[in-house]
C-alpha cells in the first residue's frame, strides 16, 4: 500500500520528453540556485583574499573580524560547501525529471529539502557571527572595510536565497518528484485513459431491441396436377395363366 501511494505521487512517465536548456535556465528555481552559488563565491572568495591582515605588531595573520580566526574559518567552510552543493543540485535538477525510479526521485527531493533547510540556518548563524565580531572590531587600520561589510551583506543575501530554495523543495516534495513549484521545461503528457469507465464520457450506447424471427409459410395451389411420376403397380408382375413350376 505504501509503495503504491509513493508511485501515485512520484509519477515518472517521461516518454517523449526532452531537455530544453533555455527554458531550464529561465525557470525561477535555477535562477535562485545560481544566485546562491554566486553569493557563496563572494563570501569565501572575499575572506580568502581580503579577510586576513598582518598587523605590524604581530607576525601572525589575523582575521579582520575582531581577529577571530574561527569566524573567518566558519564563513569560508559554509561558503565552499554551499558552492559545491549548488553545483550538485543544479545537476540534480536536470536529472530528477528523467528519473524512472520513484524511490530515487523521492530521496533526491528530500535531500534537496533537508540540505536547503540546514544551509539556511547555517547562513543565518554565519551572518550573526560575522556581524557580531565586526561590531567589536574597533581598530580598522589596514582592514579592507568595504570587503568586510560586503561579506556580511552577502551572508544575509544567502539566507534569503537558501530560504527560497527550501520553499521550492518543500513544494516539490508535496506535489511529487516529477513536479516543481515553478513551470517545468518538459512537455505535458495527457493522462492515461480511465480503464474502469465502460464508455467514453461523450458516447451514449444505443439500446438494443432484439426482433423475433417468423418463418415464412409457402402455400401451394391445390388444383395443380401432380406431375411426379408414380411407380407402376404392374411392374414385374408375371402374366396370369397356368402356373409353371421352375425347372431345376
Amino acid at each position: 500500500m505504501e509503495r503504491n501511494s509513493v508511485a501515485s505521487v512520484y509519477d515518472s512517465v517521461l516518454a517523449g520528453r526532452g531537455f530544453d536548456l533555455q527554458t531550464f535556465i529561465r525557470q525561477p528555481l535555477t535562477i535562485v540556485r545560481v544566485l546562491s552559488w554566486v553569493f557563496a563565491i563572494v563570501v569565501f572568495g572575499t575572506i580568502t583574499a581580503e579577510g586576513y591582515i598582518n598587523p605590524s605588531n604581530s607576525k601572525d595573520v589575523l582575521c579582520v573580524f575582531n581577529q577571530n580566526a574561527s569566524a573567518c574559518q566558519y564563513a569560508v567552510t559554509i561558503g565552499v560547501l554551499g558552492f559545491l552543493a549548488c553545483v550538485a543540485f543544479l545537476l540534480l535538477d536536470v536529472y530528477v525529471p528523467f528519473m524512472t525510479n520513484m524511490q530515487e526521485k523521492k530521496y533526491a527531493v528530500m535531500a534537496d529539502l533537508g540540505f536547503s533547510g540546514v544551509w539556511t540556518f547555517l547562513w543565518f548563524v554565519c551572518f550573526c557571527l560575522l556581524a557580531n565580531q565586526w561590531s567589536y572590531t574597533h581598530d580598522v587600520r589596514g582592514i579592507p572595510v568595504e570587503a568586510a561589510r560586503a561579506t556580511i551583506a552577502f551572508c544575509f543575501f544567502s539566507i534569503a536565497t537558501w530560504a527560497i530554495l527550501t520553499y521550492f523543495a518543500l513544494c516539490r516534495f508535496h506535489r511529487g518528484g516529477n513536479e516543481v513549484a515553478i513551470p517545468t521545461y518538459t512537455e505535458t503528457t495527457p493522462p492515461p485513459p480511465d480503464q474502469t469507465t465502460p464508455y467514453p464520457p461523450t458516447y451514449t450506447p444505443t439500446s438494443y431491441n432484439p426482433t423475433t424471427y417468423t418463418p415464412t409459410t409457402y402455400a401451394y395451389p391445390s388444383n395443380v396436377p401432380d406431375m411426379t411420376p408414380q411407380p407402376s403397380l404392374m411392374t414385374n408382375v408375371p402374366p396370369q395363366g397356368d402356373y409353371q413350376p421352375p425347372s431345376y
